[in-house]
This record gives C-alpha cells, sequence and structure tokens, in this order.
C-alpha cells in the first residue's frame, strides 16, 4: 500500500458530489459544490480576485489569464454566468478553474497560510523553544523522525519493504508498481440494480379495484331479495282471507297442461264441469280464463293422442279456438273423458272420440293466436266497411289473403269474443242484451253481416237511431213498449261499469226521478217517442255515443278517439253562485240557441260560455315564447334557484381552493411533485364531501323546519323542498366520493411504485429511509391504514344506503330503508376517523360537522321528547278500499295547521319504526284523526291489529307513538287568494284538514286572505274513499259563504262517448239537476267521469277570476298525477295571465 500509485488529481467533482452528497437530517439528494458556495455567500467570502489581492498574489486582467489548460466550452459558460464580470467570480469556482493537476496558486496560498497559522498558533508546537517542553537535542530528533521511522516503530515491519521516502516510489524500491490505474484496466461498471415495488402487484390491485366498485352491485342483490320477501309477505297476508274462497272453488276441478301454441309455452289450468253445460277454464289463480258452452244439437268431437305417453286430448270448440289439454298420465286423460262422456249422455249431447298421433293432433287444433289472425283481417275489413276506408289500406294482409279474407268474412264470433272486442265481460247484462239484440239468427253467434249493422248505427247514427236502438236492445219481450222494469234492468245494466255504484233502492229513485221530471209518474210502460223524449235535452250526447271497439289491429282505434273531450266541463264565471250543472260551460259549437230540444224549453238564463271572457293573447314568436316560459319558471323556483347556486358555489369554492393549495402553493411535503392530479382530485373533494355530509343533516331537522317555516325566512329559503334538497346534496355527495376515491385509487398506485426515500420525503411522520426496508404493497394503502380502511368501509355504508334509499325499493321496503339509513351514525364515525390520521393534512372535518351536529342533536332531543309519551287509540274503524281511520288522543300543548303530517310508530306490530302519514283531522278539533291506506306489509298489519273485535267486549286498541307536527307545502294553501286542491286516491288526506279548516274559520266570520278554493278529487270509483264524501258532504253543509268548489273524477269509467258512458252521464246530469246532488257521490258537487283536464281547467280559472295574479296549486298523489299538473301549469304559465305556483307532494 505504501507504494501504491495515486491517482491523478484534477478539479472534476464527480456527479456522487453534485447529486447525491447526504443532506441535513433524513434528506438527500444534496449538491455539495452548490451547498458550499451557498454557505461561502452566507459567510461573506470575498470574491476570487478580492482573495487573491488579500493574499499578496496578482489577480488576473481577464477570463483568459485563468489558465490555458481551462476547457474554453467551460470558460465560458463560467463567464456567462457570472455576466463577463471577472470580478464577481466567486472564491471556489476560481480556485477549482486555476488548479490543473496540483492546487492553484489560490489554494496554495490559503493551504500555507492556513498551517503557518496553526503552527504559529499552537503553544505546543515542539519548535517553540519558549514553551521549555524540549530541548534542541530532542528538537533536532524530532525533526529528522519521518512516517517511515513512525511506520517501522510502530507496526514492527521489516524496514526493507519500505522505500525511504514513503510518500514517492522510486526505481529500485520494495514492491514496484506496474503502471499508473486508467478506467481501461478496470472491469467494466455494473448497472445500477433496479427494483420495480408493484411487480406481481398489479392483478391484486385490480381484484381490490373491480371489488370495490361491486359494492352497489352487492348491496343491490341484497336489496332485491329483501324487497323480494317483504313484497312476498305482502301478497301473503293479501291473499290471508282469499285461500278458502280458491280452495272452494277449486276442488271440483280437473288439473291439467293448456298447450296453447307451437310457440308458446304450456301452462296449467283447472277444467270444470258446470250444471249449466258450460266448461270453464280457470288458471292457476283460479279466474277464468274462458267458457265454452256445449248447447244441443251441438256434438262434442274428442281427438286422443295415440303415442308418446297417450296423455294429450283435443276438444273441438266449433266456431271459436280449440281446448288442447295434457295430462299427468293416461288415467287421468281416461277419467276426464268418462266424466265429459257421462255428462253428454245427462246433457243429450252427441259425443264422438278419435285417436291420432300427437304431432298430428297438434297439427289439427286451431290455436287462439290463429284465431286471433282470423279475427284481426274480420275487424280490419268491418272497419273498413263502416268508415268508408279503401281495402287497400284495411291493413297488411298475408299472401293468401283471398283465402284469408273469405275465412275471416265467413267466421262468426262468440259471445265472449264479442265481449273482449267490447272490452267487457260476457255476463255483463249489457253483453248479453247487446248480442241478443245484433244476433238476429239467434245462433249464438255474430256474423259479419250481423256486426256490421250495430257497428253501423253507433258510427252514422242520429240520435234517434241510437236511442231506438237502445229501446230495442231493452224491450226484452218484444211487446213494442219498455217497462219499468225493463228501464231498470237497462239502467243495472250500465252501471255495472261503475262497480255497481248504486244500491237497487237508489236505482229505483234514479227511475222515478227520471219518470217523474218528463211527466211519466203515471205510466208502467214507455213508447220509443216516450223513451226518446225522455232524453230531449241529451241530444248532443247521443249524436257523439259511439261503441268503443277494441279490435281491428293497428291505427284503427285512433278513429274512435275523435270528438272524446267533448264532455270537458268547465266552471262557471259567477262567483257568487254555487258551481252546479246549470253552470257548466258548453263547448263553443254548443250555444244554446242552436242546441236542439225535444218537448219543453229549459227555462233561466243560458249559462255562460268560458271562452266569452278570454283575454287577448300577445302573440310571440318561438324564441319570445322560451323566453317567457323561463322567466315563469325562475319566478316559480327563484328560491330554490338561488339556494342551490349558494350551496353549489360553496361546494366549487372548497374544492378550488384545496386544489390550488396542493397544485399552486407548494405544501411542505411537496406532495404534489409525486401524484398532481390525484392529490388534486382527493383533496378537493375532501373538502366539499366534508361540507355536503356536514349541512345536509340541516334538511333533516324536521321541528327547526316546521318552525322557520313560518318566520320571514320562508320568503327566501324554500323550506318545503327539504326533503328534495336533501336528495340533491346526497347525489352530489356520492358522486364527489366517487371520484375522491378515484384520486385515492391514482395516489396508492403511485404510492405503491414510489421507492423508500420517496415515501419518507412525502410522509415523514410515517416512514424513515434507513435503507432497510422496502415500501409497503397496495394492501397496506387500502386495508392497513386508518383512513385506507375506513375509506373502504364508508364506501360499503354508503352503497348500502343509497340503494335502499332508492325510490323502487324504499317503496317495496320501507323498514330496510328506515334500518339502513340509521348507518347514518356509522357514516359519521368513519368520516371522523377517515380524516384523524392526518396522512397528509391537519384534520377538519370536525369545521364543518359541529355546528350542523349540534343542531340536528338538538332538533332530535325534541323529537325524542315526544316520542316517550303514549297515545291511547280512541277509535278505530276499517274503512273500504284497504283504509284505516285511527282517532286518538290529542297530546296537551299539541298545536298543528291543516295540512301537517306525523309520524307514528306502534310497537304492537314488534319495530320500533316511524312513518309519516297526513292528518286528516281540522286543528280546532279535540282529538286526532288518520286514514291510513294498506298498501306494504306494516300497514297492512297495522289494519289487522286494529279490526274490530268479533265478540261483544270494548276494543281495547295497541297506543301509538306520535312524532310532529311537521310542515309541508299544503299549509300554505291561505296565502293566496284562490287555491287549487288535487288530490289523488289516498293523497286526499291532507286536504280532508283543510276543507274542515277552511270551512270552521269561515263560519267564526275569520278574516283570510283566501277567498276561494277549487278542490279536485281524482279517485278510481267512489267507493274507493267514501271517508271524503263524508267529510265534503259536512263541508258542504257548512260552507254558508260559497267558499269551496268541488269536482269529482271518477277515472274508472270510460272516457270516450261510448253507450254506456253517456247514459250514466245522462242519469248523473238529471240527477244534480233534479236533486242538486251526484247520483254517485250523494254530494252537491260536480262529478266528471274520465281524467281531468288540467291545463282546460286553469285556463278557465284564469277567466272567472280575472283580477288574481297569483293562484295556488297543491296538488298530491301519485306521480303520475302530479306530473300532469306540474306540466299544465308550465303551459298555462306561458301565457298573458294570473300565475300558477305548484306544490306537490308524491305517495
Amino acid at each position: 500500500m505504501a507504494s501504491q500509485i495515486s491517482e491523478k488529481e484534477d478539479r472534476i467533482v464527480v456527479e456522487d458530489l453534485r447529486d447525491y452528497w447526504p443532506g441535513p437530517g433524513k434528506y438527500s439528494r444534496t449538491d455539495y459544490v452548490a451547498s458550499s458556495i451557498q454557505r461561502g455567500r452566507d459567510m461573506g467570502l470575498p470574491s476570487y480576485s478580492q482573495a487573491l489581492q488579500a493574499l499578496g498574489l496578482e489577480p488576473p486582467k481577464n477570463w483568459s489569464d485563468l489558465g490555458a489548460h481551462v476547457d474554453p466550452q467551460v470558460l465560458e459558460a463560467t463567464a456567462a454566468l457570472y455576466h463577463q464580470d471577472l470580478s464577481r467570480l466567486e472564491l471556489l469556482p476560481g480556485g477549482l478553474l486555476e488548479s490543473h493537476g496540483d492546487p492553484g496558486p489560490l489554494f496554495s496560498a490559503i493551504v500555507l497560510d492556513q498551517f503557518v497559522r496553526l503552527r504559529d498558533g499552537d503553544r505546543y508546537w515542539f519548535e517553540n523553544t519558549r514553551n521549555g517542553l524540549f530541548s534542541e537535542e530532542e528538537i533536532w530528533e524530532i525533526r529528522n523522525t519521518t512516517l517511515r521511522d513512525v511506520l517501522v516503530t510502530v507496526t514492527g515491519v521489516d524496514t526493507k519493504t519500505l522505500q525511504h521516502n514513503i510518500f514517492v516510489w522510486q526505481a529500485g524500491d520494495p514492491c514496484p508498481q506496474p503502471q499508473q490505474l486508467t478506467s481501461e484496466g478496470l472491469p467494466r461498471c455494473v448497472p445500477l440494480t433496479e427494483l420495480d415495488y408493484f411487480e406481481g402487484s398489479g392483478a391484486g390491485y385490480g381484484l381490490v379495484i373491480v371489488a370495490l366498485c361491486c359494492f352497489p352491485l352487492v348491496s343491490l342483490v341484497f336489496a332485491g331479495v329483501i324487497a323480494y320477501f317483504r313484497n312476498r309477505e305482502r301478497k301473503r297476508l293479501q291473499r290471508k282471507g282469499k285461500e278458502s274462497m280458491k280452495k272452494e272453488a277449486a276442488k271440483d276441478g280437473v288439473m291439467a297442461m293448456e298447450w296453447p301454441g307451437p310457440s308458446e309455452r304450456s301452462y296449467p289450468v283447472t277444467v270444470q264441469l258446470l250444471p249449466d253445460r258450460s266448461l270453464q277454464v280457470l288458471d292457476r289463480h283460479l279466474a277464468v280464463l274462458r267458457t265454452v258452452h256445449l248447447q244441443p244439437p251441438q256434438q262434442v268431437h274428442l281427438i286422443l293422442s295415440s303415442n308418446r305417453g297417450c296423455r294429450t286430448l283435443l276438444l273441438k270448440v266449433p266456431k271459436e279456438y280449440d281446448l288442447v289439454l295434457q295430462f299427468n298420465s293416461e288415467e287421468e286423460r281416461r277419467a276426464f273423458v268418462k266424466l265429459l262422456q257421462d255428462l253428454c249422455t245427462c246433457w243429450a249431447l252427441g259425443f264422438h272420440v278419435a285417436e291420432m298421433g300427437e304431432s298430428q293432433l297438434l297439427r289439427e287444433a286451431v290455436t287462439k293466436q290463429q284465431r286471433g289472425r282470423i279475427l284481426e283481417v274480420f275487424f280490419r275489413h268491418l272497419f273498413a266497411q263502416v268508415l268508408d276506408i279503401n281495402q287497400a289500406d284495411a291493413g297488411t294482409l298475408p299472401l293468401d289473403s283471398s283465402r284469408k279474407v273469405r275465412e275471416a268474412l265467413t267466421c262468426e264470433l262468440s259471445r265472449a269474443e264479442f265481449a273482449e272486442s267490447l272490452g267487457l265481460k260476457p255476463q255483463d247484462m249489457f253483453v248479453e242484451s247487446m248480442f241478443s239484440l245484433a244476433d238476429k239468427d239467434g245462433n249464438g253467434y255474430l256474423c259479419f253481416r250481423e256486426f256490421l249493422d250495430i257497428l253501423v248505427v253507433f258510427m252514422k247514427g242520429s240520435a234517434e237511431d241510437k236511442s231506438r236502438l237502445m229501446f230495442t236492445m231493452y224491450d226484452l219481450d218484444g211487446n213494442g213498449f219498455l217497462s219499468k222494469d225493463e228501464f231498470f234492468t237497462m239502467m243495472r245494466s250500465f252501471i255495472e261499469i261503475s262497480n255497481n255504484c248504486l244500491s237497487k233502492a237508489q236505482l229505483a229513485e234514479v227511475v222515478e226521478s227520471l219518470f217523474r221530471e218528463a211527466g211519466f209518474q203515471g205510466k208502467e210502460e214507455l213508447t220509443w217517442e216516450d223513451f226518446h223524449f225522455l232524453l230531449r235535452d241529451h241530444d248532443s250526447e247521443l249524436r257523439f255515443t259511439q261503441l268503443c271497439v277494441k279490435g281491428g289491429g293497428r291505427g284503427f282505434g285512433d278513429v274512435f278517439k275523435q270528438n272524446s273531450n267533448f264532455r270537458v266541463s268547465f266552471i262557471s264565471r259567477t262567483p257568487g253562485e254555487r258551481s252546479s250543472p246549470s253552470d257548466l260551460a258548453l263547448p263553443a259549437s254548443e250555444t244554446p240557441g242552436l242546441k236542439k230540444r225535444f218537448g219543453k224549453k229549459v227555462l233561466g238564463p243560458p249559462a255562460q260560455l268560458y271562452t266569452e271572457a278570454l283575454q287577448e293573447k300577445m302573440q310571440r314568436g318561438f324564441t319570445a315564447q322560451k323566453l317567457q316560459q323561463f322567466k315563469r319558471f325562475v319566478e316559480n323556483y327563484r328560491r330554490h334557484i338561488v339556494c342551490t347556486a349558494i350551496f353549489s358555489a360553496i361546494c366549487v369554492g372548497l374544492f378550488a381552493e384545496r386544489a390550488y393549495y396542493y397544485a399552486f402553493a407548494s405544501p411542505p411535503t411537496d406532495i404534489e411533485e409525486t401524484t398532481y392530479v390525484g392529490i388534486i382530485l382527493s383533496r378537493g373533494t375532501a373538502a366539499s364531501i366534508s361540507f355536503m355530509f356536514s349541512y345536509i343533516l340541516l334538511t333533516m331537522c324536521r321541528n327547526l323546519i316546521t318552525f322557520l317555516r313560518e318566520t320571514f325566512l320562508n320568503r327566501y329559503i324554500p323550506f318545503d323542498a327539504a326533503v328534495d334538497f336533501h336528495r340533491w346534496i346526497a347525489m352530489g355527495a356520492v358522486l364527489l366520493a366517487i371520484l375522491h376515491s378515484a384520486g385515492h385509487v391514482v395516489n396508492f398506485y403511485i404510492f405503491s411504485v414510489s421507492p423508500p426515500s420517496l415515501l419518507a420525503c412525502v410522509f415523514p411522520n410515517v416512514f424513515v429511509n434507513d435503507g432497510s426496508k422496502i415500501p409497503p404493497k397496495y394492501y397496506w394503502w387500502f386495508f392497513e391504514t386508518v383512513p385506507g380502511m375506513s375509506g373502504v368501509l364508508l364506501l360499503l355504508v354508503l352503497a348500502i344506503m343509497y340503494v335502499f334509499a332508492s325510490h323502487y325499493f324504499r317503496r317495496r321496503s320501507f323498514r330496510g330503508f328506515w334500518l339502513t339509513h340509521h348507518l347514518y351514525v356509522v357514516l359519521y364515525v368513519l368520516l371522523i376517523i377517515h380524516g384523524s390520521f392526518a396522512l397528509i393534512q391537519l384534520p377538519s372535518f370536525h369545521i364543518y360537522f359541529l355546528v350542523p351536529a349540534i343542531i340536528y342533536g338538538g332538533d332530535k332531543l325534541v323529537s325524542l321528547s315526544r316520542k316517550k309519551v303514549e297515545i291511547g287509540v280512541v277509535k278505530a274503524e276499517l274503512l273500504p278500499s284497504g283504509v284505516t281511520y285511527l282517532q286518538f288522543q290529542r297530546p296537551q300543548s299539541f298545536e298543528y295547521k291543516s295540512g301537517q303530517w306525523v309520524r307514528i310508530a306502534c310497537l304492537a306490530l314488534g319495530t320500533n319504526e316511524y312513518h309519516p302519514f297526513t292528518l286528516t283531522s281540522a286543528p280546532h278539533e279535540d282529538t286526532l284523526s288518520l286514514h291510513i291506506r294498506a298498501v306494504g306489509p306494516w300497514t297492512t298489519r297495522l289494519r289487522e291489529i286494529y279490526s274490530p273485535p268479533t265478540g261483544k267486549g270494548s276494543a281495547i286498541y295497541p297506543k301509538l307513538y306520535l312524532d310532529g307536527p311537521f310542515g309541508e307545502g299544503h299549509q300554505e294553501w291561505h296565502k293566496f287568494e284562490v287555491s287549487v286542491l288535487v288530490g289523488g286516491g289516498i293523497g286526499v288526506t291532507p286536504f280532508a284538514s283543510i276543507l274542515k279548516d277552511l270551512v270552521f274559520k269561515s263560519s267564526l266570520g275569520s278574516q283570510m286572505l283566501c277567498k276561494k278554493i277549487y278542490f279536485i278529487w281524482v279517485t278510481r270509483t267512489q267507493r274507493q274513499f267514501e271517508w271524503l264524501a263524508d267529510i265534503i258532504r259536512e263541508v258542504e253543509e257548512s260552507d254558508r259563504q260559497d267558499l269551496v268548489s268541488v269536482h269529482i273524477y271518477i277515472t274508472q269509467l270510460a272516457e270516450k262517448f261510448d253507450l254506456r258512458t253517456t247514459m250514466l252521464y245522462i242519469c248523473e246530469r238529471h240527477f244534480q239537476k233534479v236533486l242538486n246532488r251526484s247520483l254517485f257521490t250523494g254530494l252537491r258537487s260536480v262529478t266528471h267521469f274520465g281524467r281531468p283536464p288540467f291545463e282546460a281547467f286553469f285556463n278557465s280559472l284564469q277567466e272567472v277570476h280575472p283580477q288574481v295574479r297569483k293562484i295556488g296549486v297543491f296538488s298530491c298523489g301519485p306521480p303520475g298525477m302530479t306530473k300532469n299538473v306540474e306540466k299544465a301549469c308550465q303551459l298555462v304559465n306561458r301565457q298573458d295571465g294570473a300565475h300558477f305556483m305548484h306544490h306537490y307532494e308524491n305517495f
């Protein structure tokens, strides 16, 4: 080693010193030269020229004086850095430039000066004779001691192995070295080992991402299973009372499988042989599929299969499609054939049996599909002749059209097919009467000509022709007179379509009233002239009367819709008069002066037309109309728009602030240099999510909202839209949560491929780069860190809550929605834990969460204080259509307003879940009442436990727990001078309270802004909600100032002007005219048939109340109805007239 040749000295700074010199603390990648230059600046070292002058050396005059050995490019680049000013050249760069092999003049002078100072300043230096430590001999000995002497003395090495000058090797010295070491003689450098920290993790990382994405799907499947079982439970409860009836009906039948055709699957049926010489086929729900009449001299033809187990049977049905039955065994088929044969013998019917192969048997059968194609051609050509349509336009016919047409035109319709074409049941009296009249030959079937004759009368006949047809239909004995009993039978056949809404006594009253009004009270029989005189005021209705036929294929059904809106009834313009049939406006084409009258004249002034007072509307272009529509939309929803815009702006601002901070403000850890997009996305969305999930609690503070909506804040904040706002925030939050998760997926990937040195730099509180550890795998970030694991659990909780909160699953399993939504407690705990680890920044969720949490907690305490009180049920009554009426005690200091709702729980049902219902009692009443419709398992079981006792003892009803009242938009009805209340189905419950409250206040003479209320009740039949009819009747009796105008729409009746509806319409108008009450409801309110024309109704309101600028519309019912009301309001608001402000609630 003493003789080893040293490397040549140079001024080149190697890469290790420039880029990888150990830095302070845990940080690396320090540039040693740059740090030295900066340290010289900090210490105030002189420049290169000043240092030379200070040491007594001659400074260079220009850059070339630094030395010829300097690379010109290096010298030029250095001069450019110092702007060609040599005086600014710093000490370290200048000393390196002048050095070549040995230190240059400056470094040599500095080193020499440093050693001289060290020597002269050391009091113990051996040459310092003043310290008296060494004698002159010792000083001489020390001066002559070399490093070779020190090595030999200390190590005891042989003196022959060391050269005399230990620093220089000369020829002849021991241990010669061959040559100076160069790079050519060294082995080639081995490349640095590059570690792929993500190697082998790709598949697992992808599976984790897929698993996280499957959280909603798993929750969806789980919710679907729960909804299935809940729906099955609901159906089981609904079928509970029908099982015994079905068993009784099925015990006399024969079970088999019916084969419908070659391309369809067989299905189970029950075949019954009835005493009236008919064969009835029932489905598995014991509903009648078809009835085959077996009347003499008809013969019964059976074809039995002779192969494939001999289980198939074909019953040929003349003029209808055949019946193909497949039994489980040949024995079952033999028993059925024997039973049928015995009955045919008893009924004096011919019986013929044949056999053939099963394949040939199935080809011989006339299926329902084949019969349907024949009837389609039948109806197409029937309509073509009646409506004068060209035969070519009657529809596309098969290739063998001539044979098909002949076959179709020669076929005959059975009673069942005729009833199906009318949309009725074969056993209806109307079908029997019409069929008997049309069946001129009495063979029990209708041919093409017989059906054509009836259809021509209804499509082209006059009012006299149609009335004569009805007269002939119900002249059952054919004596040319219509007796009172036959007239009664006719009316009974008409009311079958209205679910037999009238009793026999009511119907008898109608008949007597019609006879008495026409002056026939002494007659027992009517001639046709008398009958037509009875209908004298309804020529126009008869003229538009049609026979609604469902057959005919594509396109022909629309032909019968002409004039279908003829019966639209509009309200009167006279505010002071009660709405009645005489107040109803007529269509513009039917003025009283032009209307035909039979017999005596109608006394009284003619009804005013609703079109007479129409204001002149401004004609606008398309752009102006859209602008007006937009203005009305903004006017109607300005509070919603402003609040939504403010909330959205706050969320966007929070996102932008965090994104800007991590993108441009350079946080201390410089994490943005590692994962730019991921950190911006995750941190920005985290701030917005924290705000949204915190302030979403305020939308569920029901008590606070109920209080605030009575303050001035309701002018600026739409408190009634709290639930909609809750849904909107929730959807926005979940979208941001998905983006937040996507950002962390990017982050976790980048952190998984980063070296420990980078992780130690980004996360100094978590990682230490001591060279002994490898970076953690991806699963560490997902499942072994507090933010990662809490984030995964948050995604799972959100998936469960959002799926069960969807409209579909909430309707089918309210209990599932109620239970899973209580996971919000777990959600907020996980949110707090998720941000508390401070992996990237300090926790900030509490900043947003604290205030809303305190407010929400206070609101819950208010609700809990009410829930502890048990409330006894005073009265329970089971009403039609599955409605349960509950009347219970009113708690002390319980104040509410009409239109408000409460939440109730019944522990007797085995659950403490609360369900919302609208109060139907009025605020002035001493008790509270609810009308609850059984639509799910909870309400169905509630109806069961409140059923009246079977014995004579008094009923002991389970107690309720009450939470409320809570406010809603319906309670603002009194803020409008004119209000329209639209209730559909059980959605009429809030208006029951409002109507009673209005009449009560008016009876007391209270001053109210509201001067008129129009109540539109849309119901399938009046029997569905007869309890509301009682309330309306009470309102009508108490309403002395004509504040309430009620219009009832019965939607079960056909909307077209067919024969049945026309007669019901005539009877209804007659009943209202004579007795001032409805035939169907017994109320003075106007009853309409079909669905309400909201747009036309609102247009007429503008004319009735031209001075009113704003009209409130409040609707509650199924979504389809409220959407129609909203659409009508939007269409009317495009015009220059009263502005309709719509508030709605769906159930």
